[in-house]
């Protein structure tokens, strides 16, 4: 058999990713913070591109290339919602003048304000300028830096210091001890070889250190904790004995709700019982979360709606990323039959320029289009709340844009919405659905808010249970499973019945 070799030409069609569909999907999925990030470097990497300021006259291209250059920048420049600037304070630049009228001879000991008044202090200042960035943006105390203030200002020998020290670095973030008193004590009596360390002055320095701000730190378990702020309140706190006879004998009753045993054992009425337990439930289990200052993370909304002229509207926050266009100086600067290496360079990098902003107008026009088909589809939630909530899925809203749903779901990840019922992550808005006995869906969104509301209203001696909250969501006409009923009051991170059990 022979082989021969031979040219054929076939025709086909292959979909491609060039650099700037790769560039718009990369931008598309991108978070406010990170598209910011995004834009400010290529601000400082392409010269073409710049950031437009009212106040700024962009200078005029030369002659040859004013035409082009200008019809450049007015199609690259991205759409820009206005807005009135603020007023800027008054200009605290002048200088003060300095009195000519000072005599000659003054006494050695002659004071400024002797001679002169002092000039008032200058009023609160409202510009940007007046920011104290090390004061506002500083890092807060953690509870191990409060606990070492405290035990550098108490007189303590030297011995003691080093107790003190070593349960200092056993405590955790919530206040409590991680390690025994035997442990410390042992790690501490190899340091000690020629005075040897009793594990009763270990638990004397414990002792005094238990007095330390926030009430309840240095506790080994909660019981000691609870007590310790019984101890630190005034003696003549109203029900200070029984609630500390309730916390020594009955904590387990009390943490298993278990309000009948607890009655009869500490021979408490109901109404001197309900009085103990407001005592200790305003305690606090968690002392070390009171230093816990964690910064908040702000949400700065992608798209905000609002009725007006009861119609749902939407539209871009326009503060979500700084306004970008071509720089038509620098692009009137490239020579057509020029072919050197700055004009190739200066050609490149206004290509580039053209793609970002066109990336960008993309970007907007899509997170746009998205946004208003959810709030078409969503209307009863923002009149109505989350029981009105309608099931969504990604499909849905993707035939409806025509759209794939890989794109649906990068417009709507960490992309987040501004209503007048608060700020919601469009992600928020699709969820399954639960089949009705009409034959109808149910948003499992909106069951999840039928079963708060059902638990908010129930009695505290007598608690819904999972079975039971089913039962009623069926006469609803929603049909439930219990154990669906309890993965929904999980994810909520609402406890079972017999944990919401109240006395009160």
């Amino acid at each position: 058999m022979v082989m021969k070799a031979s040219l054929q030409l076939k025709m086909g069609q292959s979909l491609t990713m060039t650099p700037q569909l790769q560039q718009a999907i990369r931008l598309l999925q991108l978070s406010t913070l990170d598209l910011q990030q995004e834009i400010q470097q290529a601000l400082e990497s392409n010269p073409m591109l710049e950031a437009p300021e009212d106040d700024d006259a962009v200078d005029a291209p030369s002659e040859s290339n004013a035409e082009e250059a200008s019809e450049t920048a007015a199609e690259s420049e991205v759409a820009e919602a206005s807005w009135d600037e603020a007023e800027t304070g008054p200009d605290w630049s002048s200088e003060t003048e300095i009195p000519s009228d000072i005599p000659d001879d003054l006494p050695v000991d002659t004071a400024w304000d002797d001679v002169y008044q002092s000039a008032p202090a200058p009023a609160a200042r409202n510009d940007d300028s007046d920011y104290d960035f090390e004061t506002r943006n500083s890092p807060t105390d953690t509870l191990q830096d409060h606990l070492e203030w405290q035990l550098n200002l108490t007189p303590l020998s030297e011995r003691d210091r080093a107790i003190a020290h070593a349960l200092l670095d056993a405590v955790d973030d919530r206040g409590y001890l991680t390690s025994s008193i035997e442990e410390i004590h042992s790690g501490l009596v190899d340091q000690s070889e020629d005075d040897p360390l009793e594990l009763d002055e270990v638990e004397a320095v414990l002792h005094r250190l238990q007095h330390f701000d926030p009430a309840g730190v240095f506790a080994r378990d909660l019981q000691e904790c609870l007590l310790i702020q019984l101890n630190q309140l005034p003696p003549d706190t109203p029900w200070l004995a029984q609630a500390r006879l309730v916390i020594t004998h009955y904590i387990n009753l009390l943490g298993n709700r278990d309000y009948a045993q607890l009655l009869r054992r500490s021979r408490l009425k109901e109404d001197q019982l309900k009085s103990v337990l407001e005592l200790i439930t305003a305690l606090n289990p968690r002392p070390g979360d009171i230093l816990d200052r964690a910064e908040p993370d702000y949400v700065i909304p992608d798209v905000i709606v609002r009725k007006s002229n009861g119609r749902w509207r939407v539209e871009l926050n326009p503060d979500i990323a700084p306004r970008i266009r071509v720089n038509a100086s620098y692009a009137s600067l490239i020579r057509r039959a020029d072919s050197s290496a700055d004009n190739t360079y200066l050609r490149d990098q206004l290509q580039e320029a053209k793609w970002f902003i066109k990336s960008l107008q993309s970007r907007n026009e899509t997170l746009l289009k998205v946004a208003t088909r959810i709030v078409e589809h969503q209307q009863g939630f923002l009149d109505h709340g989350d029981e009105a909530m309608k099931p969504l899925i990604l499909s849905d809203i993707a035939q409806v844009v025509e759209m794939h749903e890989s794109t649906i779901s990068r417009v709507t990840t960490q992309k987040y919405m501004h209503t007048p019922r608060g700020i919601f992550e469009l992600k928020y808005f699709f969820s399954s659905h639960v089949s009705t006995e009409e034959g109808g869906e149910c948003s499992s969104t909106a069951i999840r808010a039928m079963i708060k509301k059902l638990i908010g209203g129930e009695t505290a001696k007598k608690p819904l249970s999972d079975s039971k909250i089913a039962t009623v969501l069926g006469e609803q006409g929603i049909k439930v499973a219990r154990r669906t009923v309890a993965k929904y009051r999980e994810a909520m991170q609402i406890p079972p019945s017999n944990e919401r059990k109240r006395l009160v």
